[in-house]
């Protein structure tokens, strides 16, 4: 038994001739918000149903908190929150109805207890004031809320999440980031699905990259976007600056220029000492869309802004 949270080894998926999932070995340790990113079809719905026991394996090893899936799922299930593919319920019900039954329905807290985990669910997904209306008038980003409400019920350990910001508005996306911080802060580990790179960044410390079935990258986020080692210049004198720095300016755009070389402090003396203005100057870092963009094929919708599966 490992102390992973999440642990695959060569984990593969076949349907038919098609290979869905291609050995795949995820690593997800306690305290994480892993990020699982990829583009469409790349086989990340698969995976995640494979994490959960709804789907079998081809061949390969599923570990979910320490117990091996689907062999004993459920007794590794009762300490997971999970929202896969969007959210179901019954429309002609009430969210606080539709949540009553989830709780009931699964291995969860003791029935006295019920009604307060509902209405403290409730509440942390801002639903509470429109908790007794029927799921049917609910909008797409309600239904998300109602779905990560069910998600958390039963306070889990280990939060599998896909596309939980799907229809959210930007307030919407703000909150659900600052409750899974929240949530991660006070021991929750998290598994996020999502197409949101920029979300992604903001509030994952490691990814992992799926790739027409592969695992192509798996790494902290502050590793991948620690500095290239060149300097990012601002000037509005940029061609005396691409002339004095004779071959060491590596890209332009208008007036930003990305150089290779001299430490920052040591370019900055360089420029100035001539007379060159400049308005700004950073390390270069490469943005996580970047880096996932560079390494994954083209799909039929990619992760850089568009539906992803």
């Amino acid at each position: 038994m490992s102390d992973s949270v999440i642990l695959t080894r060569a984990l593969t998926k076949r349907f038919g001739s098609l290979t869905a999932v291609d050995a795949v070995d995820l690593d997800v340790r306690p305290g994480d918000i892993y990020g699982f990113l990829g583009p469409n079809g790349s086989g990340k719905t698969t995976t995640v149903r494979m994490l959960l026991g709804l789907v079998l394996a081809t061949s390969g090893s599923v570990e979910l908190l320490g117990e091996p899936v689907p062999r004993r799922a459920k007794r590794a299930l009762g300490r997971v929150g999970a929202l896969v593919e969007g959210p179901a319920a019954y429309g002609d019900l009430s969210g606080r109805a539709n949540l009553t039954l989830a709780d009931a329905a699964g291995p969860g807290g003791p029935r006295p207890t019920r009604k307060r985990r509902v209405d403290e669910a409730l509440e942390r997904v801002g639903l509470s004031e429109v908790g007794r209306r029927p799921v049917k008038a609910y909008s797409l980003g309600m239904r998300q809320r109602l779905g990560l409400a069910a998600a958390l019920l039963r306070r889990p350990e280990l939060l599998v999440l896909d596309e939980p910001t799907n229809g959210l508005d930007p307030q919407g996306i703000h909150e659900v980031r600052a409750l899974l911080i929240e949530l991660n802060a006070a021991g929750t580990t998290v598994f996020l699905s999502s197409h949101l790179l920029a979300e992604v960044e903001q509030v994952c410390g490691r990814i992992g990259v799926l790739d027409e079935g592969r695992l192509v990258l798996q790494d902290d986020v502050a590793a991948l976007r620690a500095p290239t080692g060149n300097t990012v210049v601002s000037t509005p004198d940029a061609d005396r600056a691409v002339s004095l720095l004779d071959g060491r300016v590596a890209a332009r755009d208008g007036d930003r220029l990305v150089v290779r070389g001299p430490e920052p402090a040591d370019l900055n003396a360089l420029l100035v000492g001539e007379g060159i203005r400049v308005t700004e100057l950073i390390l270069e870092r490469r943005t996580l869309e970047e880096i996932v963009l560079g390494i994954t094929g083209p799909g039929s919708d990619r992760v850089d802004g568009r539906a992803a599966r």
